[in-house]
C-alpha cells in the first residue's frame, strides 16, 4: 500500500484487499454510498446500453456483443479528467490472442454517456482508490460499455478465456442482467490460486482487480426465457498509470 495518498475510510478495505492478493468486490451498495448515487441515477446511466453499436471486429464470428469506445486521463489529486481524442483501440496479441493484434475502431462514447454525474463521480473515485494502492499520480482510463446478449448463441462475456488485460488495474462494473444465468466472474493469481468467485448481479456491483497480479475469466450467459430478450450490461473500465 502507498503512503503517499490519503486513504478514506469508505474505500479502506478496497484498498488493502488490491494491496495484498490483489482482487476485491465492491457490492452495490456500498458503491453507491461511496459515490453518492441513488438507484435512479443507476437506473438512468443505465439507458447509455441501449445506444450500443454491434462489434464487428470478433475473430470467433460472434454477433453477441455490442459496445461503445473512449478514454480519459485523470489527475487523481485534483479530481480533473480530460476526455481524450477518439482514436482505434489495440491491444496486441500476446494479451488478447482472439481479437488483439489490430487497430478496432469502435463508435465513441455518447454526449449523453460522458456528461452523466455517475460517470465523472466513479472514475475520479477509482483513480484515488488506486492511487492509494500504489502511488500513482496520473492515469489514463480506457472505457468499454458492454452489452452481451444471448439466444440460441451462448453470449461470451470474456471469449479469450482466463486473462489480463495489459493494464494496471481492471475493473467490471454490473449495470443491467436482464433474463440471463451464468456469467459468474473469477479471480486468479499469476499463480493459478483461486481469489474468489462472484455473480456480479446488482447495478453497481463491482469486481477490481491488480491486472499486473492476477488474471479474470466470465462463464458464458443463456436466457432463462428462451423466447425472450436476454442481456448482460457492464462497464469495463481500465487504469493504466502514466
Amino acid at each position: 500500500m502507498s503512503d503517499t495518498t490519503a486513504v478514506t475510510p469508505d474505500v479502506a478495505a478496497t484498498v488493502q484487499a488490491l494491496s495484498t492478493h490483489g482482487g476485491h468486490l465492491l457490492p452495490a451498495e456500498e458503491l453507491s454510498q461511496i459515490i453518492k448515487v441513488s438507484p435512479a441515477d443507476w437506473a438512468r446511466f443505465a439507458r447509455n446500453w441501449e445506444a450500443l453499436r454491434l462489434d464487428t471486429y470478433m475473430a470467433d464470428g460472434g454477433t453477441y456483443r455490442h459496445r461503445r469506445y473512449g478514454q480519459y486521463e485523470l489527475d487523481p489529486s485534483s479530481g480533473q479528467l480530460t476526455l481524450l481524442p477518439h482514436e482505434p483501440y489495440r491491444q496486441e496479441s500476446h494479451i488478447n490472442a482472439l481479437n488483439g493484434g489490430v487497430g478496432r475502431l469502435f463508435e465513441p462514447l455518447t454526449g449523453a454517456f460522458v456528461n452523466d454525474p455517475l460517470l465523472h463521480e466513479l472514475l475520479v473515485t477509482l483513480g484515488r482508490t488506486f492511487s492509494a494502492v500504489d502511488g500513482t499520480q496520473r492515469w489514463n482510463i480506457k472505457l468499454h460499455p458492454y452489452r452481451i446478449t444471448a439466444g440460441a448463441e451462448a453470449g461470451q462475456p470474456a471469449p479469450e478465456g482466463r486473462h489480463r488485460d495489459g493494464v494496471t488495474f481492471i475493473t467490471s462494473l454490473l449495470i443491467n442482467r436482464l433474463n440471463v444465468t451464468g456469467g459468474e466472474s473469477s479471480v486468479y493469481s499469476n499463480d493459478g490460486e483461486h481469489l474468489l468467485t462472484t455473480t456480479l448481479a446488482e447495478p453497481g456491483d463491482l469486481l477490481l482487480g491488480d491486472d499486473q497480479r492476477t488474471l479474470h475469466s466470465v462463464t458464458p450467459i443463456h436466457p432463462l426465457d428462451s423466447g425472450a430478450p436476454a442481456h448482460r450490461d457492464v462497464l469495463v473500465i481500465a487504469y493504466t498509470a502514466r
